[in-house]
């Protein structure tokens, strides 16, 4: 008996671990992430740097505050690190499985047996009361002979990892939402000063009409076309308040807050943050690689691959050590000596020769499971490759659109001021004053709405390629 426990020992010692061994996820898109597809464009301002808080180049001190409240104090965010903790908690369990276990117990046995005289059994009375102090020690081992536990701890570690990544990954997405919850905040209230200002005016134009209307120089139809473009304006006002109230709300809830906790430090208008001249971008291809869903995506095809070998540990022997130590004395001051102990060694070998089936039908359920999560990083990396391409290409459009838009706005400020001379001169109708004021505010609405645009791009880019992110010990 004692050449086949050596044997197993021997092999217990040389570290035999059954299973396929991870050697890292396959390159999902060779092309894109190895030849550069993802290239700067000169265009758009983009300059290779190092991943940081992203938000702090809008200059936005209040977005600032926003931002780091919500990753202080956001329920979805706290869901993640609940998360992170179980799976910390379930690695330090797979950890201590292959560790051996020891139990002590410590008692006291008093007793006196009973008086069988009166019953013919005997001449005497009961015996006692009797005193017996036992203390015992307890160990167990299973030997992990074919890396059966080595490769739980392997998953639970991979586990543990992806469970950080999906945290991360939650900082990605609560920071770019903030921030375009923010932006759509100031948007409406920056086009709804803005139609309280062309209001005005138009209020001004319909009283001049109303008067010129009085003595006989407009017509009764100009009057109804001034009112009209008065109360088309004036209608503008509703949907942009509701605006500003849900996107209040909004950033109440992403802050972890009840609605309507932040109005009072929102509702004074502020412009629009404004992205810097040349944004900092590290290497796109190397950012997707790191980026938090990615990471998550390649640990959790770690684990699958880990959990293979765990049920393919189920095929072969089970070596398990068991020893006892014990002592029992009348008295407590006799307990520990030689004479009073016991002990015990037991090595207990065990194999699950017929099962029928049910260790095999466990191992290509995880082999299924592997592939199934080898299909998702897949799939997470090629949508990874198409958010950041679209991103990318969206910003620098967008910043081109927004110089086209200023120069559209420039132009119809100087219509709508001259216009405005001629009209004083006598030289222009209402109308036409009027209609150079709608074309200047249709072109300020445009350009304040593309400003916003550029600003939630801003975001996207970011959020795309997973940066803002920090590692949490």
């Amino acid at each position: 008996m004692k050449t086949p426990l050596y044997a197993f020992a021997l092999l217990a010692l040389a570290g035999c671990t059954v299973g396929p061994d991870y050697h890292g996820a396959p390159n999902a898109a060779p092309h894109s992430l190895a030849a550069g597809r993802l290239a700067h464009d000169p265009a758009s301002g983009l300059r290779p740097a190092p991943a940081a808080p992203w938000w702090l180049g809008l200059g936005d001190t209040q977005l600032n505050q926003l931002v780091s409240l919500a990753l202080a104090h956001s329920p979805d965010l706290a869901q993640a690190q609940a998360r992170l903790r179980q799976a910390r908690a379930n690695l330090s369990s797979e950890r201590a499985s292959g560790m051996p276990k020891v139990s002590t117990d410590v008692m006291m046995l008093r007793m006196r047996s009973p008086d069988t005289s009166a019953f013919g059994l005997g001449s005497g009375g009961g015996r006692g009361p009797l005193s017996l102090y036992l203390a015992g020690f307890d160990a167990s081992w299973e030997v992990d002979l074919f890396g059966g536990t080595r490769r739980a701890v392997e998953a639970a570690d991979a586990q543990a990892e992806g469970a950080l990544a999906n945290l991360a990954d939650s900082q990605v997405q609560l920071a770019a939402e903030v921030v375009q919850a923010y932006v759509d905040l100031r948007d409406q209230q920056a086009r709804l000063a803005l139609v309280d200002a062309t209001l005005a005016v138009e209020q001004q134009a319909l009283e001049l009409t109303r008067q010129r209307r009085e003595r006989g120089v407009a017509s009764q139809l100009q009057l109804e076309q001034v009112l009209t473009q008065a109360q088309t304006t004036e209608a503008q006002r509703l949907p942009l308040q509701t605006g500003v109230v849900q996107a209040q709300d909004e950033l109440a809830l992403l802050c972890g807050l009840e609605p309507g906790e932040l109005d009072a430090r929102l509702a004074s208008p502020a412009p629009l943050p404004q992205v810097p001249a040349q944004v900092p971008l590290a290497d796109p291809a190397q950012l997707l690689k790191a980026r938090p869903d990615v990471r998550a995506a390649e640990r959790q095809l770690a684990q699958r691959t880990a959990q293979i070998g765990q049920q393919q540990a189920e095929w072969f022997p089970k070596l398990s050590l068991t020893g006892d130590l014990s002592f029992s004395a009348g008295d407590p001051g006799h307990l520990l000596r030689n004479a009073n102990g016991t002990w015990l060694a037991l090595p207990r070998l065990t194999w699950n020769i017929l099962d029928f089936g049910r260790v095999r039908a466990g191992v290509e359920n995880a082999e299924g499971s592997r592939d199934e999560a080898l299909a998702h990083y897949q799939a997470v990396v090629l949508g990874a490759l198409k958010d950041a391409d679209l991103a990318l290409a969206r910003y620098g459009h967008q910043r081109q659109n927004t110089v086209l838009l200023a120069d559209v706005e420039a132009s119809a400020q100087r219509a709508a001021n001259l216009s405005r001379q001629r009209f004083d001169a006598g030289t222009a109708s209402t109308l036409d004053w009027l209609d150079a004021e709608r074309t200047l505010f249709e072109a300020q609405q445009n350009h304040i709405s593309a400003n916003a645009e550029l600003v939630k791009d801003f975001a996207a880019l970011h959020k795309a390629l997973g940066m803002g992110w920090a590692v949490q010990g």
